[in-house]
């Protein structure tokens, strides 16, 4: 704990006052204006209002990519208005040859990767590290998501990253013609989070993707080596009034469904039927109180089965609306030691257990990041001997923003058992980063944990550095978690070791050669060891260098050198169980996907090599078909064939996704998967008619099978489900 001291000692000294001026640091080269309005344009596509005409135009995009710093090859206008309610952006994307632009798939936050799209990110608070995002594609899909930590996923230092899953109330639509194409947003004051004031100031760049040359640019130029979320590069937008305004909102949703459990004797359908709800209220214009009250579980979206040859638990993705939005005023840690961890709220054994109200305050107040939450779960009626009701659940994170990408932050959890004398879990962390320059990133955690019976050592240390660059980008990280060491809150899929690892990469850019468009050499090594033995647990060295051709293509032929050590028998497949010792030899990993832009398009890997006492071979990979913006087929196989010391054995996971989208709201989708090692098929249809906020009539059909030792099916239902967001009141 201790050792993170200095750090936080340092960063205390340069805390600045609620009330300091914008960041030096901040670029704050291009400058746009907004237009105040009294009747606003109709969000049609259609930039034909002479409203439009009198805005000042933001221009003169910028390439990062292929060719940074040289204007953007079609050009691009943007303008700004707003009125009392909301902000309206219109982009007029001109393009010279309209019969090549690229449609991706008219669903809500489909990837705007293989797609012409433009981008907005606005930064409310103007302090270069948080913002919303909201995007579109010539579809008129809505887009959207929060960035925190200028898009950093964690490093220990108070956490991060970009949450699609979050969805805000706001509209767009587009439209194109023999120039090219156009989009017009309507983005309500209310969606967003920011500072009052009678004239804002906050942070705004606009991303445009001309996908048919895989070209990135920006009205405000970003580095080679960030992206979009690189909010310290980010222009500025001056003019804006937002208003004062505080309001709540109730999302109420009722589920009816008709399911049958035969693994667990039902003998015939039951129809149950659940209401609840979640409601938000802004406190301030920074700061919102959500309440829930037996929380949405979002049954309409089947998880994505995987494949788990290791001895370590799989992260799943939170996709419940309630935790969704300012998660990332919760994060501290990383992917190996994640403090909090929304999915173990609710959630026992992949099965829900119901959350029976509770409530979460999060934003911004007097200069703090401050994140607040309990919830209670479990059943009030009888329960067997030595059972809890169920848990009560508290998270507090606390965290200050400091300039060029620095922060320092407090957190803290807390589960307690209802209706079991004693039983409780806590957990307690302290955390920091520290921005050097443009390259250098320095971040660190350090926490303990606090469990009944747990008497050894129960500490976490992580330290994360950090450096890119155009030409060079590298990491050294040093970690430790005690065998004690116990977040019921968090996501800590091993414990009892210290880890060192560190990477680099270099970049090469040959600009002789135009259908290659970069190599990126690297090499990384990590190694895990007990802390109390010293036992090496995991090793690997990673040899590889990526090759990004200019049409999106990518072929990266790497080489591992890998070693696990066992300490107790591993029990891999049924009746395989490799014994303990030390196992290491060489492997080929190579990956590869051609454009996937293009109507047909293919993602695979290839594994093959050493793999514990033996060697495996892994085939895997995607075959993807899409028709313009109406429809999508996708195929997914994972085969792999491990032949071991202790016995042989194969698993096999296939997957068929299909999608057809009636408008960019109302889509019929499916999902049908086949493991062998989960020892099932499911399938999942449903239908979604979304209204705003993600919200709106889903019907769904799930049903699961068992196959090899398990026989007939497992699980079936239908279930009807709609929800709608209200406004309660707005003053």
């Amino acid at each position: 704990m201790f050792a993170v001291l200095p750090l936080l000692t340092a960063l205390a000294l340069a805390l600045p006052s609620a009330s300091s001026p914008p960041d030096p640091n901040l670029h704050t080269d291009r400058e746009g204006l907004a237009h105040p309005v009294v009747i606003p344009p109709v969000i049609d596509g259609v930039l034909d209002e002479e409203v439009w005409m009198e805005a000042p135009t933001m221009e003169g995009f910028i390439q990062r990519v292929p060719n940074d710093g040289a204007p953007a090859s079609e050009p691009s206008e943007v303008r700004i208005l707003f009125d009392q309610d909301a902000i309206y952006v219109g982009v007029w994307l001109w393009d010279s040859q309209p019969d090549r632009i690229v449609d991706g798939p008219a669903i809500r936050d489909s990837r705007l990767d293989d797609s012409d799209a433009v981008v907005l990110i606005f930064d409310t608070f103007h302090d270069g590290q948080n913002g919303f995002v909201f995007g579109t594609n010539p579809s008129g899909i809505e887009y959207d998501g929060q960035v925190t930590n200028e898009g950093r996923g964690g490093g220990g230092g108070g956490g991060g990253g970009f949450n699609l899953n979050w969805d805000g109330d706001w509209d767009v639509a587009t439209s194109r013609d023999e120039s090219g194409w156009y989009a017009e947003f309507r983005i309500p004051f209310s969606t967003l989070r920011y500072a009052t004031a009678e004239e804002a100031t906050w942070g705004l760049n606009v991303m445009r993707r001309l996908r048919r040359l895989n070209e990135e640019s920006y009205w405000a130029p970003i580095s080679r080596q960030y992206s979009l979320y690189r909010l310290s590069q980010a222009g500025v937008l001056r003019g804006l009034q937002p208003p004062a305004v505080r309001q709540a909102t109730v999302s109420p949703y009722i589920l009816q469904s008709a399911q049958r459990d035969y693994v667990a004797g039902d003998e015939s359908f039951g129809y149950p039927t659940e209401i609840g709800g979640d409601a938000k209220v802004q406190l301030t214009q920074s700061l919102t109180l959500d309440l829930t009250a037996n929380t949405d579980f979002a049954q309409v979206e089947a998880d994505d089965q995987e494949v788990n040859l290791s001895r370590f638990s799989i992260r799943l993705p939170e996709k419940r609306p309630f935790f969704l939005e300012n998660s990332g005023y919760f994060q501290v840690g990383t992917g190996g030691s994640e403090l909090f961890f929304s999915r173990r709220i609710g959630i026992d054994g992949g099965q829900p257990v119901p959350i029976r109200g509770g409530g979460r305050l999060s934003g911004r107040a007097g200069g703090f990041n401050v994140g607040l939450l309990h919830i209670q779960t479990g059943v009030d009626g009888p329960v067997e001997p030595g059972q809890s009701h169920g848990n009560a659940y508290s998270v507090a994170r606390v965290a200050r923003e400091l300039p060029n990408r620095s922060q320092i932050g407090a957190f803290v959890s807390d589960r307690n058992s209802r209706g079991l004398d004693g039983a409780y879990n806590r957990t307690y962390a302290v955390d920091g980063q520290v921005g050097l320059g443009e390259s250098l990133t320095l971040s660190s955690f350090a926490a303990r944990t606090d469990t009944p019976g747990l008497e050894g050592d129960d500490h976490a240390f992580h330290m994360n550095g950090s450096y890119t660059s155009r030409e060079w980008r590298g990491m050294l990280t040093y970690r430790e978690v005690a065998g004690d060491f116990n977040p019921e809150v968090g996501f800590v899929p091993r414990r009892d070791y210290r880890t060192g690892s560190g990477f680099l990469m270099h970049y090469v850019r040959p600009e002789s050669i135009s259908w290659l468009r970069e190599i990126r050499p690297h090499v990384s090594y990590n190694t895990y060891r007990s802390l109390e033995t010293g036992f090496e647990q995991s090793a690997r060295l990673h040899v590889d260098s990526h090759f990004e051709f200019s049409t999106g293509a990518h072929f990266e032929p790497a080489f591992n050198w890998v070693r696990e050590g066992l300490v107790n028998p591993f029990e891999i497949s049924d009746g395989v169980v490799v014994e303990p010792g030390t196992y290491d030899g060489w492997e080929a990993a190579w990956r590869f996907n051609t454009d996937l832009s293009a109507p047909l398009s293919v993602r695979a890997r290839l594994d093959a090599g050493h793999f514990l006492s033996g060697n495996r071979r892994s085939v895997s990979g995607e075959l993807n078909y899409r028709h313009g913006s109406l429809a999508t087929l996708g195929l997914r196989l994972d085969h792999n064939e491990v032949e071991l010391a202790e016995g042989d054995f194969d698993v096999t996971l296939a997957a068929v996704r299909a999608g057809y989208f009636f408008t960019p709201r109302v889509s019929l989708q499916s999902l049908v998967q086949y493991s062998t090692q989960q020892e099932n098929w499911s399938a999942n249809i449903r239908l979604g008619w979304l209204n705003t906020a993600g919200t709106g009539l889903f019907i769904v059909y799930n049903d699961a099978r068992g196959i090899q030792t398990l026989d007939g099916p497992l699980h079936r239902s239908l279930i009807i489900k709609y929800s709608r967001q209200f406004q309660v009141f707005r003053g």
